[in-house]
């Protein structure tokens, strides 16, 4: 299994149009094949000392596939190149963490 952390980095007060771009993608994505768990997560304010600063411009995808050919594929699915171009304008930037359980 491999596992992904996405980082999106928005422009300030772009979050609700980001989330709503992602959420029209969701069924897409989750209908591909080998595609386990794929979500937008956000950062929750909570008292616990060791959690870095609240990120208010940051998006944080969670997602899981069955194996490197099947994330391979999601990242070249026709439906991506649309979406990309539809969020690209509101996107700072990107950083992955693409991981595997050890």
């Amino acid at each position: 299994m491999i596992h992904v952390i996405a980082s999106i980095e928005l422009h300030p007060g772009k979050r609700a149009e980001f989330l709503a771009a992602f959420h029209e993608l969701m069924p897409a994505v989750h209908a591909e094949d080998g595609c386990i768990e794929y979500g937008p997560t956000v950062d929750v304010k909570t008292t616990i000392g060791a959690q870095i600063p609240l990120r208010e411009n940051i998006v944080t995808i969670v997602e899981k596939w069955r194996d490197l050919p099947a994330l391979e594929a999601h990242l070249v699915a026709p439906h991506m190149g649309p979406y990309r171009a539809k969020v690209k304008p509101i996107v700072i930037g990107t950083q992955l963490q693409i991981l595997e359980p050890a």
